[in-house]
């Protein structure tokens, strides 16, 4: 009974990091607002929770900071707001 409910917990955190990492790579195109934080808590949820896909999920977290600089880049870049109200 123990050892499925460890499997279980296993594959949840694996899918946390596959997540984690397809978030952050969405976040670089789209919504990097909401999805790079996504990315990072995921990503560190499954390390905690000791994914078999450690790799995988340090790119998630890796690619949440990547959507947290692309998002201070390009509110940097711009003089005035990026969303404009017609």
């Amino acid at each position: 009974m123990d050892t499925l409910t460890e499997r279980q917990r296993t594959f949840d955190a694996d899918q946390m990091a596959v997540a984690s990492f397809i978030l952050g790579l969405l976040g670089l195109l789209v919504f990097n607002l909401v999805l790079g934080p996504c990315a990072i808590v995921l990503a560190t949820i499954a390390l905690v929770r000791r994914t078999g896909r450690p790799v995988r999920a340090g790119l998630g977290i890796a690619l949440g900071l990547a959507d947290l600089a692309v998002l201070a880049a390009s509110v940097a870049a711009t003089p005035g707001t990026i969303w404009h109200v017609a």
